[in-house]
């Protein structure tokens, strides 16, 4: 599946900021998800909210906070699409 080139960008600079040995599987894990998700809508290019969407659904909670300042530091605005959606502290 394609990548909105924005997103993609995005997402590439957001996972060098991952702690090194997390982070092929972070890549990995969320790219599988946001593609699914993008293909669950009906599009044919993963966009912002899939990318975000897939990190929600995957982070383990001892990951959370980290997961949610690096998503709002390059550039994913998770509010906009509803997100958190429950309080995982």
């Amino acid at each position: 599946m394609i990548w909105e080139a924005q997103t993609q960008n995005k997402f590439k600079i957001l996972i060098s900021k991952i702690p090194v040995f997390h982070r092929r599987i972070t890549e990995s894990v969320v790219t599988q998800q946001a593609e699914k998700i993008a293909a669950g809508r009906n599009c044919n290019q993963v966009e912002d909210q899939d990318v975000i969407a897939a990190f929600f659904t995957d982070v383990p909670s001892p990951f959370y906070s980290m997961m949610v300042r690096l998503l709002g530091q390059n550039g994913f605005d998770y509010k906009k699409y509803g997100f958190p959606r429950e309080d995982k502290s």
